[in-house]
């Protein structure tokens, strides 16, 4: 039976592109001192019985760099999406005019700014481990498919394109880090 090395390298590049998504998603909802509707991305509010997300129950904008807005599509959810805002962990106290729900972001401290720098270099460290967690399972079953007659010149090639690979989605991630961490230390 021939062994497709092509499929170990696409799985192993599969995994590495969903690590960094998963970064760049997490680096999203981290609050960075501006107004950002992804932060409120895990709020969950009980509409009719179920859990929705709050953007499917209300429009969310930010008319200005602090500030974010909901506008419930229904008036009878207004005290609802207030709740599920106070009890998220936002850490925003919702304002309600009977219109319109607002959420000031507050500037951040030099100090709140490092915890949050900190947070997003754990990400970042998650994501690379599991992209390097990728090339370490493609390579062992680059090594293993030799046994299975893969000549050891197309699994050293391979093995080189692993690698490749994923040196270029650690660079990516640290661009997406870097990035991230402007913006939070940005006053």
């Amino acid at each position: 039976m021939a062994v497709d090395i092509n499929v170990f390298k696409k799985e192993a590049e599969d995994k590495m592109e969903m690590a960094t998504m998963y970064l760049e998603e997490a680096l999203g909802r981290i609050r960075a001192g501006r107004a950002n509707v992804h932060i409120l991305d895990g709020v969950r509010v009980d509409s009719y019985g179920s859990k929705v997300p709050l953007n499917n129950v209300a429009s969310l904008t930010t008319p200005d760099a602090r500030t974010i807005a909901i506008k419930p599509w229904e008036k009878n959810m207004m005290k609802v999406i207030e709740k599920a805002i106070i009890d998220s962990n936002v850490g925003i106290m919702p304002e309600n005019n009977g219109e319109i729900i607002r959420l000031g972001i507050p500037a951040l401290t030099e100090e709140r700014r490092r915890d949050l720098t900190k947070q997003c270099n754990k990400e970042c460290e998650t994501a690379k481990i599991s992209i390097r967690s990728a090339r370490r399972e493609a390579i062992e079953k680059l090594k293993k498919s030799v046994k299975d007659g893969v000549s050891e010149d197309v699994e050293k090639d391979a093995e080189e394109e692993v690698q490749k690979m994923h040196d270029k989605f650690v660079k990516k991630a640290e661009k997406l880090l870097e990035a991230k961490n402007k913006e939070i230390m940005t006053v």
